[in-house]
């Protein structure tokens, strides 16, 4: 049975106004309609690409969205940031009205979108618990009966007198997840709102998603840029791109593969930061630019290329136990392949470069991306996440390729047949 059924649903927004525009635009809507006509502005837009300069008024969030989704599926939404994903939550929780298309649903929807959403910051966890719980349609004796689940789960029990105003943004998550995870709902709507979360109540909220969704049969949809995470709560994966649906599989794992590969990625071989924006730094240090060297002269890179990552940086002041730490991570599911750390050094207010050689025929076939920490006397100063991204090719001239290779690693290590003994 469905779950879910989205048709031709489109969402489009007017740029820099509230609402849905001037007044001579409204009454232009009206007179179209006294004619029985379509909406005028509806033949207007452009699709919704952030990075590039428009002249139109009006932007497509979404267009023609098209999907099926069966109960007690697990679906990942991915996409880049404005991709919108976050305005197709929207639509499929009702909290806003698509511009076109319709929306089917089977059940009653448990949506978590943004961190304290329902919640008023005047009022304790324990009335905002039955605030949030009678906004999500739970009844008030189906609220009192799980109460003590809901507060055990959140894991704030010390604090649930206390008014939310004076919570730290993981605690709001935590008592708002905690609420919408346990509204007997059949279909549970989750946006990235669990990156607030610590490790922990991630991990505690990942397991809580997969006995909903395995265990009782429940559907769910969840926005997440943790790969590692989609894949593994979910069975089935819809990309967005530019407020249109790029693809769509019944398979996690080709959806993902889909998404990063290369020509749905922005890799960045170089950064370069400017010093007046203060981008990533502190007082006694900042990053000034990263580089992917290769000694290619092509503009890829292959298996067998030894690559030196190149980080300047410049300190503010003398440092007595300075370090810089790598950690190397693939980005498809987020796992670290390796970490670095520099020699430490007592180092004197100035510029520095600092070189992370890697040979070739090391890293396998995947796409790539490196954390940077800045560390003084063992303590973390500050942290770069994500910095750069790269994507290493095997062109298979090899004679003795023999299928996909696992591993995110392949170093050549001596592995000979030797003659009969």
């Amino acid at each position: 049975m469905l779950a879910l059924k989205a048709e031709n649903i489109s969402k489009q927004y007017r740029l820099g106004q509230v609402g849905t525009g001037t007044i001579s635009h409204d009454l232009n809507r009206f007179w179209h309609k006294m004619r029985g006509k379509e909406d005028p502005y509806l033949q207007i837009g452009e699709a919704n690409d952030r990075a590039v300069k428009s002249d139109s008024q009006y932007v497509w969030s979404l267009r023609d969205i098209n999907f099926e989704i069966e109960q007690g599926d697990a679906v990942g939404i991915i996409g880049r940031n404005g991709a919108g994903k976050s305005t197709l939550l929207k639509l499929l929780s009702k909290v806003t009205k698509p511009t076109t298309g319709k929306i089917y649903t089977n059940g009653r929807i448990a949506s978590l979108l943004e961190v304290g959403t329902g919640f008023h910051p005047e009022m304790t966890g324990r009335e905002n618990v039955f605030l949030n719980g009678a906004i999500l349609g739970m009844s008030r004796k189906e609220i009192k009966r799980k109460f003590d689940e809901i507060v055990d789960f959140s894991g704030v029990e010390r604090y649930i007198d206390t008014p939310v105003k004076r919570y730290s943004s993981g605690m709001y998550v935590r008592l708002a997840f905690a609420v919408a995870a346990h509204l007997e709902s059949e279909i549970l709507i989750v946006d990235e709102v669990l990156a607030v979360g610590d490790a922990e109540f991630q991990k505690k909220c990942l397991g809580k998603m997969g006995d909903v969704t395995k265990g009782e049969g429940r559907t769910i949809l969840f926005v997440s840029h943790n790969m590692a995470a989609i894949k593994n709560l979910c069975n089935k994966g819809i990309i967005l791109e530019n407020g249109l649906l790029k693809y769509s599989s019944d398979n996690i794992e080709d959806a993902v593969n889909n998404y990063f590969s290369s020509d749905k990625i922005d890799h960045q071989l170089e950064r370069e930061f400017d010093q007046n924006l203060k981008e990533f730094g502190n007082p006694n240090a900042r990053l000034n630019r990263v580089k992917v060297d290769i000694p290619s002269k092509e503009t890829f890179i292959t298996i067998k290329d030894e690559i030196k990552i190149i980080i300047d940086f410049e300190l503010l002041n003398t440092l007595e136990h300075f370090n810089l730490a790598v950690n190397f991570k693939t980005i498809s599911d987020d796992a670290i392949v390796f970490s670095q750390i520099t020699n430490v050094i007592c180092a004197q207010k100035g510029t520095y470069q600092a070189v992370l050689e890697i040979p070739g025929n090391f890293l396998n076939s995947k796409i790539y991306e490196i954390d940077l920490h800045f560390v003084n006397n063992s303590v973390l100063m500050f942290t770069v996440p994500s910095i750069i991204s790269f994507e290493t090719l095997d062109l298979r001239d090899n004679i003795n390729f023999y299928g996909t290779w696992a591993g995110y690693v392949r170093p050549q290590l001596n592995f000979l047949i030797n003659s009969k003994l």
